[in-house]
């Protein structure tokens, strides 16, 4: 970008204008701005509007997704479906590869175990993630190459039977089942940014718990590759001693998964809080339950809240425990699509007494609990307009409204997306002189796009004053 960028002729907060961008941010915002020589000029668009912030995704997750095998309910709809797309991907790969299989749900594949899959395929090494992401299931040979693969002879989540012998269910455990995988192909994360460009997203939040600087270089190497082309904030932990977060990378809060019913601690939970807060940031407690929630509020209790303080999904929320949020000031990063996605089986599988309380959004506002959203993509959908859709009609797939009460206007599931990276909840990012230049351009004027939300109607996506999409 070394000529600028004019925006000619769009609807900014009710306003007709031309944005005018030069070295990275707005410079100008008047009506009748004349093309200078070199500038690019982008005509033909209704509404400008700050570029989207996915306040929650994982990166390295949607790359290793897009060369896996689909297990969802698009592709698969009862066991022999299962067998099919298995023994597909088996005859396809050549010898001792692994298969990597992703968005398996029992509803759909049934219930997994090595043996199961043993029965589909027994000759290679086959691993299964559950759509949650918080499972994988691999038949003998996977356990047997796993196990050869480093010492020891599982973690703690290494699912096992009466008699002591492994299941091939591997729960929380993907840090020691990557260990020990055989290093494969960078993954492709220019096709990720890509897609996310076409949706109008100019900033993402990598929610992935890294444990080390080192552990984010590929992350770096991609934005500073210009594969990547959002602005990426990060939450893994830094070591005090070691060189910090690469400066192509932004710092956001600690990640800590709080767990759900096992191996509990309040203590530890509050410790990693207090350390997270001695080292000058911010924590984000992972919570997917009711149980999570609990402990992660009592942890917050014992070691003290701070600004920027998150609690990550928040998917059950009873209104004591909003309340509890509301008074320590912790901010809830939702993810509202699930509500679509995976509404009805939540009907089906969810305690009677938790579905009342589902990812709330409407009734935090009430509480004045701060609310961003996030994908939490590859396991929800990664465009975030879907979660706009979701979070404004609650509708799950079979039609059924989960939550009325829970239901924002467009406006309001818009601005989930719009307010600061650093400030998830906070005020509505604007597009003004001084302000960086990343704009989301739609075809459409933004009444029409609130009525019909969808990523169909971004024509350009520009980030640090330079087009990255255009549609």
């Amino acid at each position: 970008m070394t000529g600028g960028l004019l925006v000619v002729g769009v609807d900014l907060d009710g306003a007709r204008v031309d944005v005018r961008a030069a070295g990275g941010v707005v410079t100008e915002v008047a009506d009748g701005l004349v093309p200078r020589r070199g500038e690019t000029v982008l005509r033909g668009s209704a509404a400008l509007l700050p570029g989207l912030h996915d306040h929650h995704l994982h990166l390295l997750a949607m790359a290793a997704r897009d060369r896996s095998v689909d297990l969802g309910p698009g592709s698969v709809n009862g066991a022999a479906d299962l067998r099919r797309v298995l023994r597909s991907a088996d005859a396809a790969l050549p010898p001792g590869a692994w298969i990597r299989a992703v968005g398996h749900h029992e509803r759909t594949g049934g219930r997994l175990d090595r043996w199961v899959l043993d029965a589909v395929v027994a000759d290679r090494p086959v691993r299964v993630q559950h759509r949650s992401g918080h499972l994988w299931v691999v038949n003998s040979a996977g356990w047997r190459a796993l196990v050869a693969g480093g010492p020891g002879a599982g973690p703690d989540g290494v699912e096992r039977d009466d008699r002591g012998e492994p299941t091939g269910r591997l729960f929380d455990a993907d840090r020691w089942v990557a260990d020990r995988l055989p290093r494969g192909a960078d993954p492709d994360l220019g096709a990720v940014s890509r897609r996310l460009a076409s949706y109008g997203v100019t900033g993402v939040t990598d929610a992935t718990p890294t444990r080390s600087v080192t552990e984010l270089e590929a992350l770096a190497g991609a934005r500073r590759s210009g594969a990547v082309v959002q602005r990426v904030r990060v939450m893994g932990r830094v070591p005090p001693d070691g060189p910090g977060v690469p400066d192509e990378l932004e710092v956001g809060p600690v990640k800590v998964m709080v767990p759900d019913g096992r191996g509990a601690d309040v203590d530890d939970l509050a410790d990693a809080v207090a350390a997270a807060h001695r080292s000058g940031r911010a924590v984000a407690l992972h919570c997917v339950s009711r149980v999570a929630a609990v402990l992660a509020l009592a942890a917050w209790d014992a070691a003290g809240a701070r600004p920027g303080d998150r609690m990550e999904h928040g998917a059950v929320l009873p209104p004591d425990l909003v309340d509890r949020l509301a008074r320590l000031g912790v901010t809830v990063v939702t993810q509202p699509a699930f509500v679509g996605e995976r509404g009805d089986d939540y009907v089906e599988d969810v305690e009677p007494d938790d579905l009342p309380h589902l990812y709330p959004c409407a009734r935090l506002d009430r509480a004045g609990v701060a609310l961003g959203a996030g994908t939490d993509a590859p396991f929800g959908p990664e465009d975030p307009w879907v979660a706009i859709g979701s979070a404004v009609d609650r509708r799950t797939g079979s039609g059924r409204v989960l939550g009325p009460d829970e239901r924002l206007s467009p406006s309001r599931a818009l601005a989930l997306f719009l307010s600061d990276p650093a400030a998830p909840g906070g005020p509505v990012r604007r597009v003004r002189v001084g302000g960086p230049a990343d704009l989301c351009l739609l075809g459409d004027g933004l009444d029409a796009t609130l009525s019909d939300p969808g990523s169909r109607r971004v024509v350009a996506t520009v980030v640090d004053g330079t087009v990255v999409h255009e549609g």
